[in-house]
């Protein structure tokens, strides 16, 4: 009794003592592809687009005090076609081969919708006026168009000569000879409204002409 309960022991330990046999361990698992990738360097975000300048204002500007009772910069009352494009310093229109002979005016380019802006009269050959239609041109003095007739009144104080305009009934034009002396007179032509619709400067008898050169 006791050999057979001591068999059955040692067979119970020694089933308690075996153990199963170890797996072979599997492949092992690919590494991810986020974790191989080579890393990429960040591009930098373009760089915006320039803004596009605006454009430049239609019409040409002359130079602050560059119109005188005296003629246009270096170029005086009296000046040659050359003198005056030379001063000028762009292109300048006309004459064209059927201007008449005589009297003429040379325009810059290029023209605008607004009007001419600013144009040199020639007679004979020699430079005697300038027309302005613009209200950013200032004429000597300060007197611009839009301004009224108190205005002109104001700054050429004791100077302005009042007549009838030949055209506009209620008009008028502003005469205002040179302040300093010399020949250079500066004429104003207001509307019924009595306000500055152009301007011209130039020497008598030329910058008293009505209809330019017509």
């Amino acid at each position: 009794m006791r050999m057979a309960f001591a068999t059955v022991l040692l067979l119970a330990l020694s089933a308690c003592g075996e153990r199963e046999p170890s797996r072979p361990p599997g492949p092992a698992s690919p590494p991810s592809s986020a974790s191989t990738a080579p890393a990429v360097p960040a591009q930098p975000a373009p760089a915006p687009p320039a803004p596009t300048p605006p454009p430049a204002p239609a019409g040409a500007m002359p130079a602050p005090g560059a119109i005188g009772y005296a003629g246009f910069g270096p170029a005086p009352f009296g000046a040659t076609e050359e003198e005056v494009r030379m001063a000028w310093g762009k292109d300048l229109a006309g004459p064209t081969p059927d201007t008449p002979a005589g009297c003429y005016y040379l325009m810059p380019q290029p023209r605008t919708q607004r009007g001419y802006r600013i144009g040199f009269m020639f007679e004979d050959q020699r430079f005697v006026r300038m027309d302005v239609d613009a209200d950013d041109i200032e004429a000597p003095g300060g007197g611009r168009i839009g301004m009224t007739t108190q205005d002109i009144q104001r700054l050429y104080a004791g100077h302005v000569q009042v007549q009838n305009h030949k055209y506009v009934e209620g008009g008028h034009y502003l005469r205002i000879p040179n302040p300093g002396g010399g020949p250079g007179v500066v004429l104003f032509e207001t509307d019924a409204d009595g306000r500055v619709t152009e301007w011209r400067i130039g020497e008598p008898p030329q910058v008293d002409y009505v209809e330019g050169c017509s």
